[in-house]
């Protein structure tokens, strides 16, 4: 059916209200204003509408892409973020690797530049809850894709809920390479429950835990503990990271810091 012209008016001005906040990483209800040409009004139900759907996060006077320790940025946003330390961290990440492994990809968009490399690697199993990942396997025919459903989510991009965390559970894969938002020297962090039980559940079902962090990350906490840092048997960084906390880490976990090209 075709969408009526009121409605299509409506999804093309929050189309332009996200494409500005996702590259500027937040705005003004005055600079929407601006930007749309429409009332204060209607840019007001149009945040609160894209807050709702958990595209955007709303604050007093404006709207914002960055994460808070409440709040994951939606994957449009981090796609465009540290591009260069996921680079860098999906470079590390092959040395875990051999052809003939299976292993579990979150919805991470560090995960993501991993999976572009995958190829490289040789004949894989990869089971995957984001559709990212499967996009960019499957039309890889070395790569055996297995991809989790669950419940949809459009924030992460991703499938989740507790079908997504049942079918997790009932793979034992190799390796689990995850990311999450947050970390300090003994503990990882994520803003939301359901992120952290998908999560939790990916590290358990692998041989091997395998956790993947740019340097922004560190030193950092969210609303939910996911797992110590202990929990996984290898942690990769990119730099700079306090000297301090490192040598913590280095006591409880393999830490390998990588460089940044």
């Amino acid at each position: 059916m075709t969408p009526q012209p009121a409605r299509a008016t409506r999804q093309k001005r929050q189309q332009t209200i996200v494409d500005y906040v996702l590259e500027h990483g937040d705005a003004t209800v005055a600079e929407l204003t601006e930007l749309t040409g429409v009332s204060v009004m209607t840019v007001h139900r149009d945040i609160t509408e894209l807050s709702d759907r958990g595209i955007l996060r709303k604050y007093h006077g404006g709207v914002s892409a960055q994460p808070s320790t409440v709040f994951e940025s939606s994957s449009d946003f981090r796609l465009h973020t540290h591009t260069a330390d996921k680079r860098a961290l999906a470079e590390a990440a092959l040395d875990f690797l051999s052809p003939g492994m299976s292993l579990m990809l979150d919805d991470s968009t560090t995960a993501l530049a991993l999976a572009a490399r995958l190829p490289e690697v040789g004949p894989l199993t990869v089971v995957t809850n984001y559709r990212l990942i499967t996009e960019e396997l499957r039309g890889c025919e070395d790569i055996r894709l297995i991809s989790v459903g669950g419940e949809y989510s459009r924030t992460h991009d991703s499938w989740l809920g507790l079908s997504a965390q049942e079918m997790i559970e009932s793979f034992s894969v190799d390796v689990t390479l995850v990311s999450t938002s947050a970390m300090t020297a003994t503990m990882t962090y994520h803003q939301e429950q359901e992120i952290v039980a998908i999560k939790r559940a990916m590290r358990e079902a692998a041989s091997t835990g395998v956790l993947l962090m740019d340097g922004s990350k560190v030193g950092r906490n969210a609303l939910h503990r996911l797992d110590r840092v202990d929990s996984f048997d290898h942690v990769v960084l990119t730099g700079p990271v306090d000297k301090d906390l490192l040598a913590e880490m280095r006591q409880l976990t393999d830490v390998r810091v990588t460089e940044v090209a």
